[in-house]
C-alpha cells in the first residue's frame, strides 16, 4: 500500500538524528514531491507527536522558521541543546 504524502514526510522527519537538520524543501523532495516545501511546513505545524522531531526541519536559508511548541526561540534552543551548529545568531548549519 502506498503511503500518503503526510505519512512519508513524518517518517522522513522522524529519522533526522539529533544535532542534524533538514530543510522543508529537502523533506519534500525525499517524500516524493519536490515542490511541496510549504506543505511540509504545514504538516510540521500540525505535528504534536513528540516522536517526530519537527524542530529539526528548517528553512532553506538556514533560519529556523516557526515552531508550534513555543516559537522560533524555543526551536533554536532545542537545536543548540542537541548539538546543531548555530551561526549568525539564529541560523543553523
Amino acid at each position: 500500500m502506498k503511503k500518503n504524502f503526510t505519512e512519508r514526510v513524518l517518517k522522513i522527519v522522524s529519522r533526522i538524528p539529533k544535532g542534524k537538520v533538514m530543510t522543508y524543501a529537502e523533506a519534500a523532495r525525499r517524500s516524493g514531491s519536490i515542490r511541496s516545501a510549504r506543505a511540509v511546513g504545514s504538516i510540521m505545524k500540525k505535528n504534536y507527536d513528540k516522536n517526530i522531531p519537527c524542530h529539526r526541519v528548517i528553512r532553506s536559508d538556514g533560519k529556523v522558521g516557526d515552531y508550534n511548541h513555543g516559537g522560533p526561540k524555543v526551536k533554536l534552543a532545542i537545536l543548540k541543546k542537541e548539538g546543531a551548529i548555530i551561526k549568525y545568531g539564529s541560523q543553523v548549519e
